[in-house]
């Protein structure tokens, strides 16, 4: 991919609490992958709009312009919605991105490999502020989510290819990919007021669909495993601790006390058979502060990633996951 380098980004030095140790550098997010997308804001205080390209921030700090990514939405005719961003989305490992260009259609970049253009119907003609992309970690599988008063099933993706590869109904809410992309964790309300959670192959199919206890199906987002069965949940507040629910066999299978640095959780994501990878923001004036955890499921042993402050003056970002 052509970029335009820009300025270094100055590494954020943010205080972990004791019992967090730093993992080693990750193969899979090395100087060449993508931390984050963002756009700038703007506007005065209380009229902020999204404006100029949609900048790619590298784990190097070095930055480049998406330059034929559609930066604000547009409406069913067409028309700028001048205070809303168009989609975007980072895979886990960094390497991907999925956007809507300029003309119109759904795209997907892989660094140093091109841009792959999806077909002119991959989207309906609906409202963009309305449309939500998600990535796979490998970037393999792409999810379409549409919201908006009319119900519409979500639209998974090959992004190898572009071929729509099946569809989740629409009333189902997508929480992401498991570990492995090969398949979709939702959530939808159930009988008498509960929170029901499902998983569905990549191609549509339901697999498996439960009420988990409160302590799974309060705790959002949830993350699932590459096995297909296993759910990941964060308990914040005083006492942190990592749950894991068996979906095949309606069980807690797991429960571990963990020390978090500060931050809300932003993203929770498998990233290994035992290890739980966990985005942590703070939203400071200075610039938005992320770290992110490794969390061992057997031991509950957390590793500090990365950490980093992001630009300023952003008036929304996409992290990498994963």
């Amino acid at each position: 991919m052509k970029a335009k380098i820009f300025a270094v980004l100055a590494a954020a030095v943010v205080a972990v609490p004791g019992g967090v140790a730093y993992a080693e550098p990750d193969a899979h997010h090395g100087h060449d992958s993508v931390r984050y997308a963002a756009i700038k804001s703007c506007g005065k205080d209380g009229d902020a709009k999204p404006c100029g390209d949609w900048r790619l921030v590298m784990h190097d700090g070095s930055q480049s312009m998406l330059h034929d990514a559609q930066t604000v939405a547009l409406d069913v005719k067409g028309k700028k919605l001048v205070y809303a961003s168009a989609p975007i989305a980072v895979s886990g490992n960094g390497q991907r991105v999925a956007y809507i260009t300029k003309t119109g259609k759904l795209a997907v970049r892989t660094l140093g490999g091109g841009v792959k253009l999806f077909g002119k119907d991959a989207l309906p003609r609906v409202d963009q502020s309305n449309v939500t992309l998600r990535l796979s970690d490998d970037g393999a599988r792409l999810a379409a989510v549409i919201s908006g008063e009319k119900v519409r099933s979500t639209r998974v993706f090959d992004t190898a290819t572009g071929a729509r590869l099946g569809s989740v109904p629409g009333d189902m809410i997508v929480l992401g990919f498991s570990g492995d992309g090969g398949e979709v964790l939702t959530s939808a309300d159930g009988d008498e007021g509960v929170t029901d959670l499902a998983v569905y192959s990549d191609t549509g199919e339901q697999l498996v669909r439960g009420t988990p206890p409160q302590v799974v199906s309060s705790n959002s987002p949830q993350a699932l495993s590459a096995d297909g069965r296993t759910v990941a949940a964060l308990v914040a507040g005083g006492k942190p601790q990592l749950v894991l629910y068996d979906m095949q066999s309606d069980q807690v299978v797991g429960r571990k006390k963990i020390k978090l640095p500060a931050g809300d959780i932003d993203m929770v994501d498998w990233t290994g058979d035992t290890q739980v990878t966990v985005h942590l923001v703070r939203y400071l004036e200075s610039g938005n502060r992320m770290t992110i955890v490794q969390i061992d499921t057997e031991t509950g042993a957390v590793k500090v990633r990365d950490q980093y402050r992001m630009l300023k003056g952003m008036f929304v970002f996409a992290a990498c996951g994963g």
